[in-house]
Order: structure tokens, then C-alpha cells, then sequence
């Protein structure tokens, strides 16, 4: 199972956040969060920031870094590793089980993630076979895109998706987060969008939308 870093608001946790980080980070980048998110002790989460697997990236010269897949760059496009978004997807399934064994139900556990992490949640999440307590996928996209109709679980079809985005993000358009969102939308899934103006980031008001979120999915 991938290494990880742990943090908890309030125990024995009753609920889970699985927070996947970007593209070149590591499980410590979404850690300072926890605190500015001012959780209430009674929602007792415990915030699991998985390290992603060291692997070469070809957008970026073929450099080994943290990875949860490799990006392409064909044609002036960015297209990501189908076979590492599956893998990916199998990691973070074992880090649900293992949430799961600590007793926390599946219907309590959030996926989350920012960029290359966030398209991991949402593609893990859409397909997995239980419902979770919701997904959340910041400064990202649908990856896989022309599978999802077809191996979507019909358990996280009215999961929450909470998805949001830079206007002004030059490494993920916010074009391409709203495909993904009208692909979601026109398929039957509720999700809640927020845009703000910041580039490829996470800003002040998006951690008080997200901490608002998250107590009404947990509470």
C-alpha cells in the first residue's frame, strides 16, 4: 500500500478523507490545510495524504518524480496514461479497504485531490462499488473520459461532487474542468462547481466552500 501521512480532528475518526495530491508533490502539500479548513472536533475525520509512486513524466523531460500517471504531450496536447490512471485507481482502492478495516463505512469516506489528484478521485470514485460520502476534484478533469459512461458504479450515482477551479489556471484550462463537468451533468450526476480568480491554486475562499462541503457530506 502506498506510504501515507495521517491527520485527525477528533477521535476514534468516524469519517475519512483520502486527499490525493498534484502532479511533482507529495502527501505533506495538502497537510497545512487541515487546520485553516477549522473543522468542529465532533466531525472526528481522519485526513489520509497518500504519496504517489516515483515514475518518469514525459511532459517534463522524462524527470522521475511523484506521479499518480504519466502525461503525453502529442500533437501540442497533454493526454494522460490510461494504464497509470487504472493504476493509480487500484492504489487508492486499497486505501479505501484499509479506511474500511479501521471502521469507517464506505458511505464515510471522501476522495479528494487536487490536479493529477483530483482526476484520481474522480475516476476512482465514479467507479467504485459502494457509495462514498463524496467526491472532490480541484483544478482538474475527467480523465479517461471516453470510458466512464460505460464502467461508472451506479452506487456513486447521487454521491456530491464537489468541483472547483482557477479562471485564470495555465496548466488546466478551466475549459477542460467544465467538459468534464458537462459530461458529468449530462449523465445524471449532481455537481456543485466553484470558480475563482486564481490560476493553477487553491485560495482562501475555496478552503471556506471546502470546509463547508465537507461538514454537510460528513455531518
Amino acid at each position: 500500500m502506498l506510504p501515507t501521512i495521517e491527520l485527525e480532528i477528533g477521535r476514534p475518526a468516524t469519517a475519512s478523507v483520502i486527499w490525493l495530491h498534484g502532479l511533482g508533490a507529495d502527501g505533506h502539500d495538502f497537510e497545512p490545510i487541515v487546520p485553516e479548513l477549522d473543522l468542529p472536533d465532533a466531525l472526528a475525520v481522519r485526513f489520509v495524504f497518500p504519496h504517489a509512486p516515483m515514475q518518469p513524466v514525459t511532459i517534463n523531460g522524462g524527470a522521475v518524480m511523484r506521479a499518480w500517471y504519466d502525461v503525453y504531450a502529442l500533437e501540442g496536447q497533454r493526454r494522460e496514461d490510461a494504464a497509470g490512471v487504472r493504476a493509480s485507481q487500484a492504489h487508492v482502492e486499497e486505501l479505501i479497504a484499509s479506511e474500511k478495516k479501521r471502521g469507517v463505512a464506505a458511505s464515510r469516506i471522501v476522495l479528494a485531490g487536487f490536479s493529477q489528484g483530483g482526476a484520481i478521485a474522480l475516476h476512482t470514485g465514479l467507479r467504485h462499488a459502494e457509495r462514498l460520502a463524496g467526491i472532490m476534484a480541484l483544478s482538474t478533469y475527467l480523465p479517461v473520459a471516453s470510458a466512464f459512461a460505460a464502467e461508472a458504479a451506479a452506487a456513486n450515482r447521487a454521491t456530491p461532487i464537489f468541483m472547483a477551479h482557477g479562471l485564470y489556471d495555465p496548466l488546466i484550462p478551466v475549459e477542460r474542468a467544465m467538459m468534464s463537468r458537462r459530461q458529468l451533468e449530462a449523465a445524471g450526476y449532481a455537481v456543485e462547481w466553484h470558480e475563482y480568480p486564481m490560476e493553477h491554486a487553491v485560495c482562501a475562499t475555496e478552503i471556506a466552500d471546502i470546509s463547508a462541503w465537507l461538514q454537510r457530506v460528513l455531518r
